[in-house]
């Protein structure tokens, strides 16, 4: 996942709450310490897990 990928979230609580947002990386990924993979997504705080996340294809705002 390169920085600037267009990313919906799924199967987590948040894709509930924002169930059609398009987020942009802004971040490349990392691993945590206990080997969970975050990313940071623009107009979102903290990093977020790369197994909620489903890139989006094509040209979608």
């Amino acid at each position: 996942m390169k920085i600037g990928t267009k990313v919906k979230m799924v199967n987590c609580y948040e894709a509930n709450v924002n169930p059609d947002k398009v987020w942009v990386t802004r971040s490349e990924p990392w691993e945590l310490c206990h080997g969970e993979s975050v990313v940071l997504l623009k107009g979102k705080s903290g990093g977020f897990s790369t197994t909620c996340l489903e890139e989006v294809k094509g040209d979608v705002e």
